[in-house]
């Protein structure tokens, strides 16, 4: 974790991101929430550790193992500096979990001083929750499942989110991204930029109308989460400042 940040903030904006992540498929075991969402997001078709429980991490590895098979999904454990026990990391490596896909969760500590930017002849709009769904599921190239998925998650997310799409007149949409207020903080979900339209600064246009709105509805700090290996966009959003927080990383059993 940085140490430039309160930990109590970070411990907050962790609990915000588990609740707008939170798919309809998830239950609890011994202190484990687990999720096995259908859809394409790692966050919501994972293990989350958050609390002792009193069973031993083998036995409640293989209690999950078996909620997985009868998802027909793979077995995987997202693992925070919040997770419990704190040497699961160390457990896990043990017991032959390969390590993969390390994130960053960023923060931008204030909202009052947003840059400006123009937008030209562009549009950005709110969409409807199924519509944005199939628009970032055609950028990424999700299958029909995950799309459909990803709709059903956000329908029934517990933090409502609004999401938007920039589009030009003539060519239709070029990126996404949408947001979760959950009181005074705002999660920046899903920005995704066309393939062909990368390299325009159309993420910042898109962030900054984001961070502008959820301003308006009572957030004061904002956070996102983005790949580590990702530093083109790491790049845009320093230049938005946020700042690193803290960082994840996902392990699944060797194959």
């Amino acid at each position: 974790m940085n140490p430039g940040f309160d930990p109590a903030l970070l411990s907050c904006i962790e609990d915000a991101g588990l609740n707008a992540s939170a798919p309809p498929q998830q239950r609890w075991v011994d202190g484990w929430l687990v999720r096995f969402s259908p859809g394409k997001a790692k966050r919501a078709r994972c293990i989350n550790a958050v609390a002792e429980g009193r069973l031993p991490v083998d036995t409640k590895l293989e209690m999950c193992r078996s909620i997985y098979a009868s998802a027909a999904l793979p077995l995987i454990v997202r693992v925070t500096p919040f997770s419990v026990p704190g040497d699961l990391d160390p457990r896990l490596a043990t017991a032959g979990f390969d390590r993969f896909d390390d994130t960053c969760v960023m923060v931008r500590a204030t909202l009052e001083d947003l840059p400006r930017v123009g937008v030209g002849d562009l549009r950005i709009e709110q969409v409807p929750l199924r519509t944005f769904a199939e628009t970032v599921g055609r950028f990424r190239g999700s299958t029909l499942a995950e799309r459909e998925a990803h709709a059903h998650r956000l329908a029934e997310s517990p933090v409502p989110f609004v999401p938007y799409v920039l589009t030009d007149p003539e060519r239709g949409a070029l990126a996404c991204g949408q947001a979760a207020v959950e009181g005074r903080l705002v999660g920046i979900y899903d920005v995704y930029t066309a393939a062909p339209e990368r390299g325009r600064g159309l993420a910042r246009m898109l962030c900054i109308r984001l961070l502008e709105q959820a301003r308006e509805r009572g957030a004061t700090t904002a956070y996102l989460q983005v790949e580590a290996e990702n530093e083109a966009a790491r790049r845009v959003y320093r230049r938005l400042g946020f700042e690193d927080a803290y960082a994840y990383h996902y392990r699944a059993p060797a194959a």
